[in-house]
């Protein structure tokens, strides 16, 4: 069931105009007084008698208007933001995130949340309970909400993996800045009882966030109750029935409790005509902008920082030794019980003490600046500080997020301080925001940092505290030890992992959008690695080198050969679209809701890639898509294993490739999976591969078992995101590096990687029905593998006088690559094949390759590698010659 509960006043609508009075539409309200019983009254930027809402600005503008409870204007602002599916952003004025509040209102309001839900689930199961805050906006807002619970331990997500604490589950918020969260409890039966899940976010707006983590957790660990907290609900009536169809779906009740309710009402394009104002402004914002600040005024110019002391010579910050007691997490990262909080509540006024006697004695406006996700510590030191002194305190913290800031007091955000990220985020560098700091009047500022963010760039003349003190008379700042759960991993794979680099992505590699596929490889591009095609077939057969230490140089189609290619594409993209929702659907049934797809690079690629479109299409799913090296007879890139391991749930993880030919792949991940587990004692990935094609009956999971022309294995790198093979060679992959390969921009003439996907995912509409219907019965059907491909490649490999299955490759896709990168023998083809062969017959034709048709072959055709290969076999014109 659903049962809904907030405490908004009366209806109205906040618009352009200010607030009207009326009948509210788009969201239930319940009664209420217009803020939680016990919070404290009154925040800055409250819309009273004569005050101009912080949300006219873009109100006006974009004709957005918030239609609900009378106090939803006091809670919410409105700023503008470059983001490609809301341009809008709701500014909460009691979050304590982008507008500077008095700590005291901001805990108050979660606090009294809190209280609500005790009363809600009664004493007994708050006992039983357990709060979960979201990243990053949301983790104080959880913590004030457990404090309010009273019984219930508090944990968080978060978006910094850290070194050695196993993951307890993960979900994506597609919609937000950074979209990653891990859940990364000390006790990992924090999240397995069976009591209450309070689940806290600042609003509830879609519920996408919240329902997908509903059904990630309840999926792993089932309970009968949940129960959403939110300062604001601001669903649509067209999202108003999912908690509903939810509850029914897990067989549990879910609750929803929130301050205030209403929903946003938005004019038929307003998303371009928000993105195209945001890009108006940035631009006239960066033409004027003094490198300091981002500020533009109401005529999109840089705004003077009158209010600020702007060109002042930059103060060094002033540090404080807050005496934090030992063993009180600084947050709910790996969790938080109730006698951390007494204990924590027990040094908070010596903590106080210290703050309040390093500030200047004149100070009568002091912030309190929290750090990203760490914004419960410094908001319950605010609120212990705003009782020792007679300043006007206030409380906000640093963001990821970018926002528009424009000096207009109808907008929520009117300043914003750039600075670069200062604790080694694992997705890189890039920059981060102190909004409506800048020109606000603060006497001093309190940055409150944990250790891990204590680092060079958060002192350096760009960084957080030189920006501060541009605009404050005193910095202070104030470190909050990192808590660091104890764990069993030893040094070497601490360093070991602190060294894995962020995926790669497009544009700067590969030539598919960054969204489609990260890939966990090192970048060779620069590196000479191509090699004769028969002087790397003499080696690899001699045992002079492995197959993966080079690279054959890349076959560049003729425009016969192009033409086919496209030809074969729009026969067979109907047939590979249903493939490709087969084996997705059976993937979402059966490994898991929201899989984290890994390709096995390349193949697997385009592969990985469509899947996740699907995905997209039929479910509004947001999969993660990365790509990886597994290379014959030297395993899987267990840098790359480690990577994912540290970043999602290895139970989700999928290994997806194009096609199966004998199953050495399937055999060799297996084994490189086991081997994995017991040098590094990570468990839970499946080595069982999702393929388009099955046609040797290697896997469970497939799309068909037909041996039929899949185009991506026509060509090359182009059509692969313009990625070589992998490579694998002891002088350019150390210990710590993932398998490299190269990047063929010089290519981007010929490349149709995005062309291949698009054709066949422009097909996902006409094969639905078909779909459903062959996942119906695949999914009632006995598909355990009988390994019949591998059986007839070693009769192949006898009857023809090979004596080695590595040199026999089944399948139209290994045949093809056969004639691409190898030195061919011959091709055998089922009797009566037809077009699925054309390409192969065209390679063939310019290689001089024999191709001899076999009346009984399981395959449609099997690509045979020269088996007695010297440099002279092909002689002077590069054709095969009999043996």
């Amino acid at each position: 069931m659903n049962n809904a509960v907030n405490d908004g006043g009366g209806a109205g609508v906040w618009s352009a105009t200010g607030f009207r009075p009326g009948t509210k539409t788009g969201a239930g309200a319940g009664p209420g007084t217009g803020s939680p019983s016990g919070t404290p009254g009154g925040a800055d930027g409250d819309t009273g008698d004569g005050e101009i809402w912080s949300g006219c600005w873009v109100a006006e503008r974009l004709g957005v208007e918030l239609v609900g409870d009378e106090g939803l204007g006091e809670l919410l602002g409105l700023a503008l933001r470059r983001n490609p599916k809301r341009a809008h952003l709701l500014v909460s004025h009691v979050l304590g995130k982008h507008i500077p509040q008095s700590p005291a209102v901001v805990y108050g309001y979660g606090f009294a949340l809190g209280l609500r839900v005790r009363d809600l689930l009664g004493e007994d199961e708050a006992r039983r309970a357990v709060v979960l805050g979201y990243a990053e906006t949301a983790t104080g807002l959880g913590h004030s909400v457990a404090d309010g619970v009273g019984l219930a331990p508090c944990l968080h997500s978060t978006r910094r993996p850290v070194d050695g604490v196993a993951r307890a589950g993960g979900f994506e918020e597609s919609h937000s800045h950074a979209t990653s969260h891990l859940l990364l409890p000390e006790n990992p039966g924090l999240l397995a009882g069976d009591g209450p899940l309070v689940l806290v976010d600042d609003e509830f707006s879609t519920g996408n966030t919240i329902l997908n983590t509903i059904r990630d957790l309840h999926e792993r660990y089932p309970r009968d109750r949940y129960v959403i907290v939110a300062l604001v609900d601001m669903r649509s009536a067209a999202d108003l029935g999912r908690l509903d169809d939810l509850a029914r779906e897990i067989g549990a009740r879910v609750d929803l409790v929130t301050a205030a309710s209403g929903t946003v009402r938005l004019p038929e394009g307003v998303l371009e005509k928000g993105q195209a104002l945001v890009a108006r402004y940035e631009s006239e914002a960066e033409a004027s902008a003094s490198g300091v600040s981002d500020s533009a005024g109401p005529d999109g110019q840089t705004a003077p920082e009158a209010r600020g002391v702007q060109g002042a010579p930059v103060r060094p910050a002033r540090r404080v030794e807050l005496g934090w007691p030992e063993g009180i997490p600084d947050g709910g990262r790996h969790g938080f019980t109730p006698q951390h909080r007494v204990r924590l509540e027990g040094a908070l006024p010596a903590m106080a003490a210290r703050i309040a006697e390093a500030l200047p004695s004149d100070a009568r406006r002091v912030l309190v600046l929290g750090f990203e996700e760490l914004m419960y510590a410094p908001l319950r030191l605010g609120v212990a500080l705003e009782k020792l002194t007679d300043a006007e305190v206030r409380y906000s913290t640093t963001t990821r997020s970018p926002v528009l800031a424009v000096d207009d007091p109808g907008y929520a955000i009117r300043t914003r301080l750039v600075f670069p990220a200062h604790d080694n985020p694992a997705d890189g560098p890039g920059d981060r925001y102190a909004y409506n700091v800048a020109g606000a009047g603060f006497d001093a500022v309190v940055a409150v940092v944990d250790s891990t963010a204590d680092t060079p760039e958060l002192h350096a003349p760009n960084g957080l505290l030189a920006r501060l003190s541009a605009h404050t008379p005193s910095v202070l700042l104030a470190v909050v030890p990192s808590y660091v759960p104890a764990r069993p991993s030893t040094a070497s794979s601490t360093e070991r992992r602190s060294m894995l680099p962020e995926p790669l992505r497009g544009p700067d590699f590969s030539s598919y959008a960054p969204d489609e596929v990260g890939w966990l490889l090192q970048d060779l591009s620069d590196t000479k690695l191509e090699a004769p095609t028969e002087e790397r077939e003499e080696a690899i057969q001699s045992g002079g080198a492995h197959y993966a230490e080079s690279l054959p140089v890349e076959y560049q189609p003729s425009d016969a050969y192009q033409e086919l290619f496209h030809n074969a594409l729009a026969v067979s993209a109907t047939r590979i679209a249903q493939a490709v929702g087969v084996v997705t659907e059976t993937v979402l049934a059966e490994r898991s809701p929201r899989p984290v797809l890994v390709s096995l690079a390349r193949a697997g690629t385009p592969v990985g890639v469509l899947m996740r479109r699907w995905a997209q299409h039929r479910h509004g799913l947001d999969l993660p898509h990365y790509a990886v090296s597994i290379v014959r007879g030297r395993g899987i890139d267990a840098n790359a294993l480690r990577w994912l391991a540290a970043h999602h749930d290895p139970a989700d993880i999928v290994f997806v490739d194009g096609w199966t030919g004998k199953g050495a792949i399937t055999r060799e991940l297996a084994q490189a999976v086991e081997e994995f587990e017991a040098s590094d004692g990570i468990t839970g990935f499946d080595p069982e591969i999702a393929v388009l094609a099955d046609p040797g009956s290697c896997v469970r999971t497939y799309g068909t078992r037909e041996d039929f022309l899949i185009p991506s294995a026509c060509l090359n790198s182009t059509v692969s995101g313009l990625i070589s093979r992998t490579v694998l060679r002891a002088d350019l992959v150390g210990e710590h590096d993932y398998h490299g390969a190269k990047f063929y921009r010089e290519l981007a003439a010929a490349d149709v990687s995005v062309a291949f996907l698009d054709a066949v995912a422009d097909r996902f509409d006409s094969v639905d029905e078909a779909v459903d219907a062959q996942v119906k019965e695949l999914l009632s059907t006995d598909r355990s593998p009988t390994w019949e491909g591998w059986a007839a490649v070693e009769r192949i490999s006898e009857e023809y006088g090979i004596h080695d299955v590595n040199l026999v490759k089944p399948g139209v896709g290994e045949a093809t690559r056969v004639l691409l990168r190898r030195v061919p023998w011959k091709i055998l083809a089922r009797a009566g094949a037809g077009a699925d062969l054309d390409h192969v017959r065209l390679l063939a034709e310019q290689r001089g390759v024999p191709v001899e048709e076999v009346a009984e072959l399981p395959y449609t055709c099997v690509g045979l590698i020269h088996p007695k290969y010297t440099r002279g076999a092909t002689g002077a014109d590069g054709k095969a010659v009999s043996v």
